[in-house]
C-alpha cells in the first residue's frame, strides 16, 4: 500500500527532520540540516546521517539511524555530541519501519542527501501534515496520532 503518489521515502524523511528543527538546531536562528542516506542492495534503507552546520563550512553529526547492528554500530538511532530529539527518533523509527509503503524514489539503490534550510512557519505546518497522513495510514480509522508516541505535532 502507498501512502500516496507525492509521499515518498525522501519527503517524509525531510518532514520529520523538519518537525524536530528545534530539537536540532537549538539556540540558532538560520542553519541547515543534511539527511545523508544509502540503500541496500534490496532497495531498503541502509542507514541515514543527519548533519547540522550553523556555520559556514562547519558540520556536525547529529545524528545516525543504522537499520542493521554490525561490530561497528547498533541497530536504531543513536545521538551525538549533545544533539537528542526523542520524537525525531519515534518518527525515524516510524518511517524505516514503513518505508515500503512510500513511493518509488529515483535515488533507491545510491546514496542520497536532502538539504533542508530553516523552515518557515509554512514549511513546518505542511511538515507536520506529512507526517500526520503518514502516520493515519497505519492508525485505526478516527483516531489521532499520539503526540508522545509520534511526536508530529
Amino acid at each position: 500500500m502507498n501512502v500516496s503518489n507525492t509521499q515518498t521515502l525522501e519527503r517524509t524523511l525531510a518532514s520529520a527532520v523538519v518537525v524536530s528543527w528545534a530539537d536540532l538546531m537549538k539556540d540558532s536562528t538560520s542553519g541547515w540540516l543534511h539527511i545523508e542516506y544509502t540503500f541496500a542492495p534490496d532497495n531498503s534503507l541502509d542507514y541515514l546521517k543527519i548533519w547540522s552546520s550553523v556555520a559556514s563550512g562547519e558540520w556536525h553529526l547529529a545524528c545516525a539511524y543504522w537499520t542493521a547492528s554490525s561490530s561497528f554500530h547498533n541497530q536504531g538511532v543513536h545521538f551525538e555530541d549533545g544533539f537528542q530529539s526523542d520524537a525525531l527518533g519515534r518518527n525515524l523509527e516510524f518511517v524505516v519501519q514503513h518505508q515500503p509503503d512510500f513511493s518509488s524514489s529515483p535515488d533507491r539503490g545510491r546514496t542520497g542527501l536532502l538539504k533542508i534550510q530553516m523552515p518557515t512557519e509554512v514549511e513546518s505546518t505542511a511538515a507536520t501534515e506529512v507526517l500526520r497522513q503518514a502516520f493515519g495510514r497505519f492508525q485505526p480509522a478516527g483516531t489521532e496520532p499520539a503526540s508522545e508516541g509520534l511526536a508530529i505535532a
